[in-house]
């Protein structure tokens, strides 16, 4: 297969395997996402979400992730999988240290996240490692309305999720997202740097996207149920706004 961005649109357009998990829990594979959150001068939530998002889909359309790309074999791998990611809060030199690993760093705002290129959770490199799971939560913010020709991404305020579970949901909706955009969509989001909102839904709010997601005018995680949510629920839902 040639390494084009259409080819690479179609690995998510054709969707995330279900491969079975391998007998040895150090062999299951998994993206890392690195939050950066300084202590002294954190990002906002909904940036830092929209940075994670980006990430993700950014790295699985670049070049490098494609057919014979330096990556593509190990997200290749990874997408014919359950599609598991970890978040990582790093701060300050954790945080230049793992610029030098494989991956992808995206900002939004005065936020940044970087996706590390996936690969075997018992084989992580000692920089990334020793970086916490835990600790990655900040204060709900205010961000207005979502911004005009993008995609929304909207969380389950109801559920309650930390910062670092939001952000690989978000991850994920980004992924379903672009598989089900149109190819001309999809490189138009490109052009922009897989930009979108991040914004949290009310209850009645997300009553009415569930009803989109029926009605096939949005996508909806639905969680594995290993951390913090119980198996099966409807984590974030994500929406075209008007992108052309």
């Amino acid at each position: 297969m040639t390494n084009t961005f259409e080819a690479r649109h179609g690995v998510l357009a054709r969707g995330h395997g279900s491969a079975a998990d391998p007998a040895d829990p150090a062999d299951v594979l998994a993206m890392q996402v690195v939050l950066r959150i300084e202590k002294r001068d954190p990002p906002a939530r909904s940036e830092l979400l929209a940075a994670a998002a980006a990430v993700a889909v950014a790295l699985c359309l670049d070049e490098r992730s494609g057919p014979g790309g330096e990556w593509g074999s190990a997200v290749h791998a990874w997408v014919g999988a359950r599609i598991r990611k970890v978040t990582r809060r790093a701060r300050g030199k954790q945080w230049e240290d793992v610029q030098a690993l494989p991956g992808i760093t995206a900002a939004c705002g005065g936020a940044e996240a970087r996706a590390l290129v996936p690969g075997p959770v018992g084989q992580l490199d000692p920089r990334v490692k020793k970086l916490q799971i835990s600790g990655t939560d900040l204060p709900e913010d205010d961000p207005g309305e979502p911004a005009a020709k993008l995609p929304v991404i909207w969380i389950d305020a109801a559920l309650g999720m930390s910062t670092g579970k939001a952000a690989a949901q978000a991850g994920h909706a980004a992924m379903l997202l672009a598989g089900a955009m149109t190819f001309e969509q999809v490189r138009n989001w490109a052009r922009r740097d897989y930009a979108c909102s991040v914004r949290d839904a009310a209850p009645e709010q997300w009553a009415r996207l569930q009803e989109r997601v029926r009605a096939g005018e949005a996508v909806a995680v639905r969680d594995a149920g290993f951390t913090e949510v119980a198996p099966g629920s409807m984590t974030v839902i994500a929406e075209l706004h008007g992108l052309p």
